[in-house]
């Protein structure tokens, strides 16, 4: 199955409203840690996902985060 690295950016006024959003938002990505930079005055937050394709990865997300997210699709590599 495919691997999506989820982007999402926002602006420092927005914290709340990203946050906000996902409030009644039925998604497996709700209640599960992941990483973000709000703390450290990056606003950013990524998700890895595992999903047939960019739409789906996308619908995982409410529309507020979505429209501030870019899906990436990822593989492992190995470093030399």
């Amino acid at each position: 199955m495919p691997r999506y690295l989820l982007v999402h950016r926002h602006e420092p006024h927005e914290c709340g409203s990203a946050f906000a959003a996902w409030k009644g938002f039925p998604s497996p990505l709700r209640h599960r840690a992941t990483i973000g930079s709000c703390l450290n005055g990056g606003h950013r937050i990524w998700w890895l996902v595992e999903v047939a394709d960019e739409v789906e990865a996308m619908t995982e997300l409410p529309r507020f985060v979505a429209e501030r997210t870019e899906a990436i699709e990822v593989a492992d590599v190995v470093v030399p």
